[in-house]
């Protein structure tokens, strides 16, 4: 019998790099997913000498409509029987809504939810009629709450949250061997944060984030371990607890004013 296969979006580097060659580690073949296939290339040539496994580099821009569906067709037509899925492609832009570009927001609900969604309802489906298989969504610990300036960003991710949760619910009442989870991940160490396409930079201590390298680490443990929802690291657990404290209203206009003093 061969390996497992798992298919990841957003491969090339940050969370996406790390739980690439995690699950590598573990053994499992790679799909690997992101839309510079120079990058991806580079990322499966060292995998594959690492660790000793297949890599499948297969470029997509998960924001095109149908790309998704195109993605799943590729596989198939390659006979790659994908056991576990990450969903971890995302858009983050920040800055006041109405000042933001509309075409950009809107390709951020494209990546961070419709192509999420979809690959979620392929895959699952293809997962349950061999009862077995792993879905891995990235959320965010922004889930948890409405944050002005990264209103539809914070919007996306609370989807991730409670589709994945109710779709870990209808599998597991459906004994149909699949799991599904969703990693709610806080201030991460990552080259996303530098990127100038998302906006306005929000200032934050290192001390207040994590690595890409931990919060994967968490993600596969808590997807392997059948957990719905996975929030990595001691302060991001307190910070979930916390946003339960307070009314919707008052805790919104905490978060803004901090994201306001915050953002440059």
């Amino acid at each position: 019998m061969g390996n497992k296969t798992a298919l990841v979006t957003g491969a090339s580097d940050g969370i996406g790099l790390e739980f690439s060659d995690i699950l590598a580690a573990r053994g499992y073949d790679l799909v690997l997913v992101a839309r510079r296939e120079d990058k991806l290339n580079e990322v499966s040539a060292k995998l594959s000498e690492k660790y000793g496994v297949n890599c499948t580099v297969m470029a997509a821009d998960l924001s095109v409509p149908q790309a998704a569906q195109t993605l799943f067709q590729r596989t198939c037509e390659q006979n790659l029987q994908i056991d576990f899925l990450v969903n971890n492609a995302g858009l983050l832009h920040n800055g006041v809504f109405t000042e933001l570009s509309l075409a950009e927001q809107e390709r951020m609900i494209t990546v961070n939810v419709l192509a999420l969604t979809s690959l979620s309802h392929l895959y699952a489906n293809d997962m349950a009629s061999r009862k077995k298989g792993h879905i891995l969504n990235v959320a965010s610990l922004a889930a948890w709450m409405a944050i002005p300036n990264q209103n539809v960003y914070a919007a996306t991710k609370a989807y991730v949250l409670s589709f994945t949760q109710a779709l870990a619910d209808e599998l597991k009442a459906a004994n149909s061997g699949v799991v599904a989870s969703a990693l709610c991940p806080g201030y991460t160490a990552t080259k996303m944060r530098d990127n100038p396409d998302q906006g306005a930079k929000l200032s934050i201590a290192p001390n207040m984030m994590m690595s890409a390298k931990e919060v994967a680490e968490a993600g596969i443990k808590g997807c392997l371990a059948g957990k719905s929802a996975i929030v990595p690291g001691a302060a991001n657990k307190v910070t979930a607890a916390i946003t339960r404290l307070f009314s919707k209203a008052r805790l919104t206009r905490l978060v803004g004013s901090f994201y306001r003093n915050n953002m440059g």
